[in-house]
Order: structure tokens, then C-alpha cells, then sequence
């Protein structure tokens, strides 16, 4: 059918009884390809169950030196099925690491199980199921969805780097064993420790709650109970310890955009290090003599010290605790937890006066040395300094909006300003607002009168420390030890045994894992509480340390603790005895690029950082990554934005629509089937009871899963927020579509992979050829750039969309260059391969040999021309260039094709005019009209032009006379 005519350089011809389909140019052939559609379907089994074959008979990348790319999608919770954001966060992952396959690097992209947790155990208590077999079916189901994604997981990897990636789950034995082992690790250096403390408590599911975890009506999001602040003995690990390393080490990794900048600021105010003072005040408590004298706040403006007018305390604050015991209203004001973020209630504590430390500054009759009332108020958090704060309200916004509402006597009179930048130094008051900059401090502050805030600060601490009052300058933190126990059964047991003789002893490594007992069918259901509490044969155990009875600790640990480390265990998963061996955690670890969603920006990526910190201290990584790596576990990081989708609403009620009530018989104009009014349609964060949740599995059933992963990443950049609309995939559709037609035009050819035709010359390119060899080169390097660098995932599918169209439109020509085509539609379909790999392998095949026995993985991806190169090729390309004199065509001549910096940049058009100008200049045709001038300024300083106007970027210039303008 076919036969090569003019050298491996040149074109291929088609044998008359093909070329006559085609002679008639780009409609008929259109034409003839149309009635070859696409079966996405179909290609999608087919090339998922060659890849199951090929996954079971070889291993795609094997050993050696090259750099790796361990890539690692967050793990999901297997809840039963994929939603849309799981469906974005694991398409991204596929199409990096697909990318970074196909760049010649030692790829994995593992995946697991986030197992244990209250879901599960939840639906044990509702159905009666053994929460580990719910949990095992719910992931059969979504690995399935995983699977019909068309991902190269790495489900059962053996032989990488003498490693072996494998599927875990967290609820196995084989892998809580380790995570015990690393409680043990923490124990054994004094960094897992049990304590009291203040918890959420559920009195429904009787367990204690993370803060994430209660709502901000305090009502806990899994039972709907109201939460109950009580007093437990808890198990805690000591995260503050790494603090300082936790925050200086954000710097490296915002560095060069490693890490979004806005993850690394929500980790800094979840750390939340602020400079400033202790300070101590007197009280005196006329309910009890025994009570404490002194109440220590922490401030960061120790030079507003002359301005304090009360005291407010936490509402969980030890003296509020023990007040509550003997008032009533005191406990009536507390029953009212819990109160608005922006309350400004508070309750006078009626039996407490305070004195102001600064008082022994100042002489006696002062207002600095009035008794100061003590409130009890919501404002105050707990976990901030000792749960207490001295109330500035002249200085202090949420101090101002507090003591307006609850000193109604005074009100605004009462406020002190004590810095100021007024230059007399006179006290003045605040009516409106507090003022909040710093000064110099008033005659209101005696012998500190006139210093600027920050010298005044630290000689207020020094005068008070000297004088008694143990004040001191210091640094505060937010951050709080780790609390990790949980009243659960599904969970990972902590491996510590009461002894009444011994106290809490290790569990001896060799006794691990502490497995949970097996339940009967249906025991939780209709329960509450921890059932490892009633199971006395597990309970009972002897001491390690001295033989006697003992007890074993029935709390289970939090589940971000399995997922503190989860990504060690990938490397090594077959290690009975270590968490991970040394030189794997070496050969492996940092995770290369970490992905997943911006609500995990803070306590999984945090806790995640403490544990691998802590792991290079130990001999499980000796290596940290290397000294400028630090123990961090994420060199990169994407976070992606939410998936929202089209959310109906009642235009009268606000109330959210069921599909069913929405007549979509013209899908432009929707009506409600009640009424017939439109609904208010929005996007909104995808739920049941919205009615606006989105199976990804019948999306992928109705237009193929390839076209499901391009439609959803080019709808939004990754970072943002991404609202689903499916009509909209149609365009997607038609790119797939028009890369056939181009694949099946040039198919026709035969051409070998392995043996493909040469380049031709460039220098004998036409402009047309050159400038789609140009544009091949642009996409190359623009995809490498946003797969490698940016992430501009939706870029890349628009610059493939549009180096398709312009393959297209040049195979249109009767004289299209065959060999330069199959160029560029090789690198096209090569990078078209990590988004669409089904539909990229299927052009592939058909773009080649019959039996050519190849995939398009095992071809390297486009790389660009060396950038001098490409200058070079740029300048040599010409376009047409049409002159006019007042509007009507003078000549059309040939100019080089202007810099594209020039050309696309809208706030550059001087500089294009006069380079236009230059090389108009050059011709034969500029020279003549010109009369031989050859530099801009002289052009433009022509008195025949009194006005020069080039566009479409340098192929027209209009030149108008004098005359006509006037």
C-alpha cells in the first residue's frame, strides 16, 4: 500500500488508491476519519488488562543508579468508596509518576490503607459487623475504583533498589507491630509519658475527642453529643521538644516553592512562638485563705503593663474549677459552653481582686494601684500560657470589645493609654478604638515615663524580677504535647502493662505485636465505650519487670499515628523485625513529591515531621536525607484544593434540591419539576445532604477514565478549588478525537518506533513547517516545566490541545512533511501519556508496525532543544509582512517572526514598533520606501509619517500621512 519516494528525510507518499480520499484536502478527509470512533471504554480494558500482564511478568524499572522518584499520595481511609477529591489527589499522583517513569527515574507510586479509626468501629456498633471485616470489603471495593482509574500503583513490587513496595494496611498486625515499637522508641527516651489532662470527652461514644473533632458548636462530629470537658489520665508524646526544629526547618522547605507557601504559614501559627513576658499578679481570695496568691499571665507587651484594668481567666482554669464548686451561677455561666468564637461574654468572680505588680512603680492613690476585678471569660484559651491574661483595653482589640460589654460602669473612661506616640507624654483615653502601635510610655508609667515600648519592656521585667515578682522575658508556644489516647477498640493498642508494684512497663519487643482480641459477631453492636475494657482475658496479663498480676493498658492510640510513618514502611514492607532497614529508609527517603488535601496542611503533616524527625535520631534512618533534608519526610509538596460540585437549591426556601426535583429536559435551563421556577444553582463542598455528590466510577463507566482525569485536571489549577461540571467534558472528548484523526491520517504510513524517520534538515523547513516545529519546542519545554516544577497540570492539557490543532492543520496541506508530522505527533502522544495513558498507548500502537511489541512507557519523554538552538531556529523564521500608507497596501515583503517577549507582551509594543521598523528596513521593498534610512528613530522621525501603527504582531504596518489625519 505504500512506498517511500524521496529519502528518509522527506516525505512519505501514499499510493493512489489511498491518496484519493485525501486529495480533496482537510474536509474530506475529516470526513472519511469521522466514521472511526473512539470506544473509551474499550481501550481502557484493554490497555489495563496489558498492563496487569505485563506488571506480572517484568518489573518496570529494576535496579541501578538512577535518581528515584518516590512519589506518595496520601493514604486513603477505606470508608467504601472514592469520591472526586480521592479520584484528583490519586490522578495527579499517576500522572507524576508516570511522568518521572517515562524520564528514565527509579518511579514508585505505592498505595495503602488509612484502617484503623471511629468509622469503623461505628459501623460495628450500628450493624453488628466485625470492624475488621467491614473494613477489609470496603477496600476491596475502592481498589477496584482504583483500579478502573488506570494508575500504575505499584501494588506488589519486588527487586526495586533490593526493596519491595507492597499495598499495607494500618490495621495489620504486621504493620502496627512497628508502630508500637515507635511508641516504645518515645518511651524509652522519656518522650511518651501519661498525665491528666482536660478533654473532649463524647458521654455517647464515651471516648475522648481530638479538637478537629468537635465542631464549633461543640457537639462531637461523629455521635452529634454535646462534648464534655473532663479530666482523664492520658498517654501524651512530647512533640514540644522538637518545636524548635519544627519551625526553623519551614524555612528550607518553602524554599524555591518546595512547599506551598500558605501550608508552611499554618504550621508557623499552629506552633505559634511569640516572644514576651511572665508576669505574676497578687489576688486575694475572700473565699479561701488557702487558695493560691499569685496568678501568672503571659504577655507579649509587657510594656502595656500600666494600662491592665482585669484579670481574665480560662473557663477551664484551675480556680475557676475549684470557684465553681461553691457559686451556682458560677456553673450556670459554664453550662453555657460552648459560647461563639467572637464572645464577649464574661462572669465577675465576685470573691477575687488582683493586684497590678506595676503599682510598686507609682506613688500610692494611683490608678495603676486600684484593685483590678478577675473575670472568668471564653476568650481565654486554655493552652495559652498558664490559661490566663491580663486585659489591656486600651492597647488590645479583643481586651476593648470585652471590657465595653462587661464594665458598664466606667465604660470607656476607665481605658488607660499607656504607649503613645504623642510627644507630650500626657495620659490620654480612647473612645472608638484601642490603639495598637507602639510609643513611648505616658506619665501614667512613673519612672518609665518617656522610653520607647521595647526599652521600656525589658526594664518593666527587670524592675519586677529585682523586686520579687519572678517575672521574666520569655518565648511561648501554642503547640501542646500530642495527646494519643483514645477510648476505642479499632485502633493500635499502646503496648504498656500496669503493674501495682512496677507502674507502667514496656511490653518486652520480642511479646510484639500486642494484637487486638478477636470479637465475637455482633459484640459492639448497640454498644458504646471501649469493649477492651470488658475483655478480661486480654486485659490480665503479668508484669515483665516482677512477674506479678497486672493490667494491660486499654486505651488504643490516635490514628494519625499510623499515619505519622506509614511512608517508612512502603521501602521495607516484608521486615518482620525493623520498621524499616537503615539502607532502605536511606535509598528512599525523603518522599520526593507528597500529595494530598490542604486539610491536612496541619496535624498530619506536623506529626508526620516530629516522628521522622525522630526517626533520624535513631538507627532506622541514619542518614536524616542528608544534612540540608533535616529528618524532614516530604521534599515537595502538592496540596490540592477541594472538588465541589452543582448544587441545587429551592429559590424561596434555601432548601437543597434532590435530582429527581429538577426537570433537566433542557439541561441550559433547569426548572424545578414543582413549579417550574429556575433553581438557584452554586458549587458547593460535595455532601449527602446537598445532594450534589459525584460518583467518580459512573463517570468513569460514561466517558472513559481517561477522559475523566484530563476533564478533571484541566478544570482547575491542583491548588485551587475545582468545581465539577460534566457537560463541560465534551471538549475533551473532541481533543481525544482530533488526536486520532491526526494518529490514523499518519498511521497509514507504518512507521517503525524503534526505527523512526529522520528529521529533516531544518534549515530547508518552509516557514509554515518551521513555525510548528517552533511551536512543538514551546509545548516540550512548557510540559516539562509544569510537570517537573510548577504542577500546572491544566497547562499542560491546554498546550497539548493546542499543539494538537496545529498538527492538524498542517497535515491538512497536500504537501504535508510526513517525517516532521510523525515527529511531533510521536512527542505529542509521549506527552499526552502520563494524562491519558490508555488512549496514548492505543495511538501509539496504531501510529506504528503491526507487531512492533512496544508501549509507549518504555519510550523517554520530550525533551527540548538547548535554548541557543531555539533562539537561532526562531530568528531564521519569517512571516509575511503587509505595509500600507493610509490604509491601503503598499507591498507585502518577508520579516523574521518577532521575539515572543515582544510580540505577547501587550506593555512592550514601543519597543515592537521600532523593531518591526528595523527589519522592514532590511528589505528591498523598506529600503525603497524608506529612501535607505535604516535605523527606528530616523523611520519615525519621517515628517511624511504623522503616524506609525503596527499589529498582529508585525504582520501589518500602517503608515499614515499628515494629510490624512487632519
Amino acid at each position: 500500500m505504500l512506498r517511500r519516494l524521496d529519502g528518509a528525510g522527506g516525505s512519505w507518499r501514499l499510493l493512489q488508491s489511498k491518496a484519493s480520499s485525501f486529495q480533496c484536502g482537510r474536509g474530506v478527509r475529516a470526513a472519511s476519519l469521522a466514521r472511526t470512533r473512539l470506544d473509551f471504554q474499550a481501550i481502557d480494558r484493554k490497555w489495563q488488562q496489558r498492563w496487569a500482564n505485563n506488571a506480572r511478568s517484568s518489573r518496570r524499572d529494576g535496579h541501578g543508579s538512577r535518581e528515584k522518584a518516590y512519589i506518595v499520595p496520601m493514604f486513603p481511609y477505606p470508608s467504601g468508596n472514592l469520591h472526586l477529591g480521592h479520584f484528583r489527589v490519586y490522578t495527579i499522583a499517576d500522572v507524576l509518576a508516570r511522568f518521572n517513569q517515562m524520564k528514565g527515574r527509579k518511579t514508585v507510586l505505592p498505595m495503602g490503607w488509612d484502617a484503623f479509626g471511629l468509622p469503623a468501629e461505628n459501623a460495628a456498633i450500628e450493624r453488628g459487623v466485625n470492624p475488621a471485616a467491614w473494613t477489609i470489603q470496603n477496600i476491596g471495593k475502592m481498589k477496584e475504583q482504583l483500579m478502573a482509574m488506570g494508575g500504575r500503583w505499584d501494588w506488589d513490587r519486588t527487586n526495586v533498589a533490593e526493596s519491595g513496595f507492597q499495598e499495607i494496611m494500618t490495621c495489620d498486625p504486621a504493620f502496627y507491630k512497628h508502630t508500637q515499637r515507635i511508641f516504645l522508641l518515645l518511651h524509652e527516651r522519656g518522650l511518651a509519658y501519661q498525665d491528666e489532662a482536660l478533654v473532649n470527652f463524647d458521654p455517647v461514644d464515651r471516648t475522648v475527642l481530638a479538637n478537629e473533632q468537635v465542631d464549633a458548636n461543640g457537639f462531637s462530629w461523629r455521635s452529634g453529643a454535646k462534648v464534655e470537658k473532663i479530666r482523664l489520665k492520658q498517654w501524651f508524646l512530647r512533640i514540644t521538644a522538637f518545636q524548635d526544629a519544627l519551625l526553623d526547618d519551614l524555612d528550607a522547605l518553602s524554599a524555591a516553592g518546595r512547599w506551598p507557601e500558605r501550608v508552611s504559614a499554618m504550621q508557623r501559627n499552629w506552633l505559634g512562638k511569640s516572644s514576651g513576658a511572665r508576669i505574676q499578679f497578687e489576688i486575694e481570695d475572700q473565699s479561701n485563705t488557702q487558695a493560691p496568691t499569685r496568678i501568672e499571665v503571659f504577655t507579649t507587651r509587657p510594656d502595656t503593663l500600666f494600662g491592665v484594668r482585669y484579670l481574665a481567666l480560662a473557663l477551664d482554669n484551675p480556680i475557676v474549677t475549684r470557684l465553681a464548686k461553691q457559686d451556682p451561677a458560677l456553673q450556670a455561666f459554664l453550662r453555657r459552653v460552648p459560647f461563639p468564637p467572637d464572645s464577649k461574654d464574661g462572669y465577675l468572680l465576685p470573691q477575687l481582686q488582683a493586684k497590678n505588680p506595676a503599682s510598686r512603680f507609682v506613688e500610692s492613690g494611683s490608678r495603676v494601684g486600684q484593685p483590678l476585678p478577675v473575670y472568668v471569660a471564653p476568650y481565654v484559651l486554655s493552652d495559652y500560657g498558664s490559661g490566663a491574661v491580663m486585659g489591656v483595653p486600651g492597647h488590645d482589640t479583643r481586651d476593648f470589645e470585652f471590657w465595653k460589654h462587661v464594665h458598664v460602669e466606667g465604660g470607656s473612661a476607665d481605658i488607660v493609654v499607656v504607649p503613645d506616640s504623642a510627644p507630650s507624654l500626657e495620659s490620654i483615653q480612647v473612645e472608638d478604638q484601642p490603639i495598637l502601635h507602639k510609643g513611648r510610655l505616658t506619665h501614667d508609667c512613673g519612672p518609665f515615663a518617656g522610653l520607647a515600648s521595647d526599652e521600656a519592656a525589658q526594664k518593666i521585667v527587670t524592675g519586677l524580677d529585682d523586686g520579687g515578682f519572678q517575672a521574666a522575658l520569655v518565648e511561648n508556644w501554642r503547640l501542646r504535647d500530642w495527646l494519643v489516647s483514645r477510648q476505642r477498640y479499632w485502633g493500635t493498642p499502646i503496648p504498656i502493662i500496669h503493674c501495682n508494684s512496677c507502674g507502667p512497663v514496656p511490653v518486652p519487643l520480642g511479646d510484639l505485636p500486642v494484637k487486638l482480641p478477636e470479637l465475637k459477631e455482633g459484640q459492639l453492636k448497640g454498644r458504646s465505650g471501649n469493649p477492651l475494657e470488658e475483655i478480661d482475658e486480654w486485659i490480665n496479663t503479668k508484669c515483665p519487670s516482677c512477674g506479678r498480676p497486672a493490667k494491660r493498658e486499654t486505651d488504643t492510640m490516635d490514628t494519625f499515628m499510623d499515619s505519622s510513618w506509614y511512608f517508612f514502611r512502603y521501602p521495607d514492607p516484608r521486615n518482620e523485625e525493623q520498621l524499616v532497614a537503615p539502607e532502605a529508609a536511606d535509598a528512599w527517603l525523603p518522599v520526593d513529591i507528597y500529595i494530598g488535601g490542604v486539610e491536612h496542611a496541619i496535624l498530619h503533616l506536623l506529626y508526620a515531621r516530629f516522628i521522622s524527625k525522630f526517626l533520624a535520631s535513631t538507627s532506622f534512618w541514619p542518614s536524616g536525607g542528608g544534612l540540608d533534608n533535616k529528618g524532614e519526610p516530604f521534599r515537595n509538596l502538592i496540596t490540592q484544593g477541594m472538588v465541589h460540585g452543582r448544587t441545587f437549591s429551592d429559590p424561596q426556601t434555601g432548601r437543597f434540591l434532590k435530582p429527581d426535583e429538577i426537570n433537566f429536559s433542557d439541561p441550559k435551563e433547569p426548572r424545578l419539576v414543582a413549579t417550574g421556577e429556575r433553581p438557584v444553582v452554586s458549587f458547593e463542598k460535595m455532601s449527602k445532604s446537598k445532594y450534589n455528590g459525584v460518583d467518580p466510577s459512573a463517570c468513569i463507566a460514561a466517558y472513559g477514565a481517561d477522559a475523566t482525569r484530563a476533564h478533571m485536571l484541566f478544570l482547575a489549577p491542583v491548588s485551587e478549588i475545582l468545581e465539577w461540571d460534566e457537560d463541560r467534558i465534551v471538549g475533551i472528548h473532541r481533543w481525544f478525537h482530533r488526536t486520532w484523526r491526526v494518529v490514523q491520517y499518519l498511521s497509514m504510513n507504518e512507521f517503525d518506533p524503534h526505527h523512526p524517520p529522520r528529521l529533516p534538515n531544518l534549515q530547508r523547513l518552509t516557514s509554515k513547517e518551521m513555525s510548528l516545529y517552533l511551536a512543538l519546542q514551546k509545548t516540550i519545554e512548557s510540559v516539562n516545566v509544569s510537570l517537573s516544577e510548577t504542577y500546572a497540570l491544566n497547562t499542560v492539557i491546554s498546550d497539548l490541545m493546542t499543539l494538537t490543532n496545529t498538527l492538524d492543520d498542517g497535515l491538512a496541506s497536500r504537501d504535508a512533511n510526513t517525517a516532521l508530522h510523525y515527529h511531533t505527533a510521536s512527542a505529542l502522544l509521549r506527552m499526552m501519556a502520563p494524562i491519558a495513558p490508555a488512549l496514548a498507548e492505543e495511538c501509539w500502537e496504531a501510529l506504528h508496525l503491526p507487531r512492533s511489541n512496544t508501549t509507549i512507557f518504555d519510550h523517554s519523554f520530550p525533551v527540548v532543544i538547548p535554548e541557543a538552538e531555539m533562539k537561532r531556529l526562531q530568528a531564521s523564521l519569517l512571516q509575511s509582512c503587509a505595509v500600507q500608507v493610509n490604509g491601503r497596501l503598499k507591498f507585502v515583503t518577508q520579516i523574521p517572526v518577532p521575539p515572543a517577549e515582544l510580540a505577547e507582551d501587550p506593555t512592550r509594543k514601543d519597543e515592537l514598533m521600532r523593531w518591526v521598523l528595523e527589519k522592514l528596513a532590511e528589505t528591498a521593498e523598506g529600503q525603497k520606501l524608506f529612501n535607505g534610512i535604516t535605523k527606528s528613530e530616523e523611520i519615525l522621525g519621517d515628517r511624511r509619517w504623522s503616524k506609525t501603527i503596527v499589529v498582529k504582531g508585525g504582520k501589518t504596518v500602517n503608515f499614515v500621512t499628515e494629510k490624512v489625519r487632519h
